[in-house]
């Protein structure tokens, strides 16, 4: 297994619509393990591949406290949503340092392969269904940052640059 690199907003490949994976074969399962090391490592509860420059429907999570129940959704579909939202804080891995509250479904119904490519069908609610929301906006290049008002974004994204050009120094 490997590390990741994790694209940092505003980088423009986060903005890639992911493509459906036609198979889930080896080379889907190595991405799937290197993605969940990635998450673990970042101390992240949620991975879509498009964070990691690959451009493909998955997504991988994990809200468990002991970290041990990783859930692996390969072309995920949402069925249902509920009625109730609520506004919950968020954060991104490809916006460390950053949480602000967005608007999401209280619950949602979802159809995905697993990371064996069997059909599954995953009933969410709370942090998983927000989570499950999150992550499938990455798969359509969308960053939570784009529901905050555009003077929030435009200050998150000149400290994001701010902080790469230092770490590049």
């Amino acid at each position: 297994m490997a590390l990741l690199p994790i694209l940092c907003y505003p980088d423009p490949k986060l903005h890639t619509v992911a493509k459906p994976i036609a198979a889930v074969d080896t080379g889907i399962q190595t991405l799937v393990a290197n993605m969940l090391e990635t998450m673990y490592e970042a101390k992240g509860i949620g991975l879509a591949a498009t964070q990691v420059g690959v451009h493909v429907r998955l997504i991988v999570m994990d809200i468990s406290e002991s970290r041990d129940a990783p859930l692996v959704l390969i072309n995920p579909k949402l069925n249902w949503v509920s009625p109730e939202t609520h506004l919950n804080e968020e954060g991104c891995l490809s916006v460390p340092g950053v949480y602000d509250g967005v608007t999401r479904h209280d619950a949602v119904k979802v159809e995905a392969l697993d990371g064996q490519g069997r059909m599954q069908w995953v009933e969410a609610d709370g942090l998983l269904a927000m989570c499950i929301q999150h992550e499938m906006d990455h798969l359509q290049g969308k960053v939570f940052v784009e529901y905050l008002s555009p003077l929030k974004r435009n200050r998150i994204k000149t400290k994001m640059l701010k902080a790469q050009r230092e770490a590049r120094d």
